[in-house]
């Protein structure tokens, strides 16, 4: 596989791009997370009352910092040191460097409320291997949910179909550089990872712009299926 288009580069461009990742969250630099997309997955998983998160793919932490001031206790896990550097620096949870192909039971032996992935879920074989896991680091009526691009506006004029996509940092400032590829999926492909993994999609939320009338995200509510 060309290694522009693979999990490995997802993260190395991540490693590169650590320091001005922090310096646009703190700044509040990215407009659609701060007028939309923020508040969408904050207020998801607050009305599913939970006591613990898990946040795969934490970044320098925002999520958890915002979730304890409901009292809810996080634990976030990253692969990259300088942003879990940065969480930890500023508190509001447990932050912890794991990638995503060493989640498994032996690494989290706890249990979650909730396990969210909020614009974190890039890849392709990474992606997989996280919902193989979901099952066994949720509670019995516990939560898996996910933000992410939306699959029909976020297709753009490529045909839609499952595969790599070039990245951009378009919109971001000039510190950002080698953008990570980001693996496309359709609609039907993510419904397909939830009903393989044995979670039942209960719930398909679609944050809309006011403005431009357009769905900025996607979000799915899952749950461990009953006939598991």
């Amino acid at each position: 596989m060309d290694d522009n288009f693979s999990d490995k580069h997802i993260i190395n461009s991540w490693l590169q791009n650590a320091k001005p990742w922090v310096v646009a969250i703190r700044d509040n630099e990215i407009a659609s997370r701060t007028l939309l997309t923020n508040k969408a997955i904050t207020d998801t998983i607050l009305q599913k009352k939970p006591k613990t998160v898990l946040d795969i793919g934490c970044g320098e932490g925002w999520l958890a910092r915002r979730l304890s001031d409901s009292g809810i206790t996080t634990l976030g896990i990253d692969v990259v040191p300088g942003l879990v550097d940065e969480a930890n620096r500023l508190g509001g949870g447990i932050f912890k460097l794991i990638p995503y192909e060493q989640l498994s039971q032996r690494v989290i032996k706890e249990k979650f409320d909730v396990a969210v992935c909020n614009f974190s879920l890039l890849g392709n074989e990474s992606v997989n291997h996280v919902f193989n896991c979901i099952p066994h680091v949720l509670n019995e009526q516990g939560y898996f949910i996910i933000q992410t691009i939306h699959p029909i506006n976020g297709c753009g004029h490529v045909k839609y179909q499952d595969g790599w996509r070039k990245g951009t940092w378009a919109g971001f400032n000039q510190q950002f550089t080698n953008p990570p590829p980001w693996y496309f999926r359709t609609l039907e492909t993510w419904k397909a990872l939830f009903k393989l993994n044995k979670l039942e999609l209960i719930e398909i939320l679609e944050p809309v712009n006011s403005h431009i009338k357009e769905a900025v995200s996607i979000i799915f509510i899952s749950q461990l299926a009953a006939n598991k």
